[in-house]
């Protein structure tokens, strides 16, 4: 009986405990380029996309801060159009063997993102560094061309 009274929601109403206008932007600031990725908050689903080599016309501004700026305004602009309002900033740098510090265009991006209208709830470095050393590939001898 008491089974019976138990009515199963249908799956848009059991998802709705999630507030839907916010979400996560991902930054990936490298040397070479800068990569910004909003999701939603749950990080499956993919809102908005943009990197550097998008909006710059040669390759050698593809890491600028300018272009930074560029793609975080325009990955906003659509995040904002499907909703999203607050974001969680999560900046990666490539880690492991590569470099640990986020590139010339992670602060610009952040800057960006609030100047298009979106509210930066928290900012989180989420760089993978490993725990104890690490070897480039190529072996003792170094890669041979």
């Amino acid at each position: 009986m008491a089974e019976a009274e138990k009515e199963q929601k249908p799956k848009e109403q059991r998802e709705a405990k999630h507030r839907s206008d916010v979400g996560i932007a991902w930054i990936y600031a490298s040397y070479n380029n800068t990569i910004i990725h909003i999701t939603d908050i749950s990080g499956s689903e993919t809102i908005a996309i943009a990197s550097g080599g998008q909006v710059a016309k040669a390759d050698r501004d593809k890491p600028s801060p300018w272009a930074a700026m560029q793609a975080a305004m325009k990955a906003a602009k659509i995040a904002l159009d499907k909703g999203i309002r607050v974001v969680h900033v999560k900046v990666k740098a490539p880690g492991g063997y590569g470099a640990k510090t986020p590139g010339p265009g992670a602060g610009p991006a952040i800057r960006a993102l609030v100047r298009a209208g979106l509210i930066v709830d928290r900012i989180e470095d989420v760089t993978p560094l490993p725990t104890d050393t690490i070897r480039k590939p190529g072996g003792r001898r170094g890669r041979r061309v």
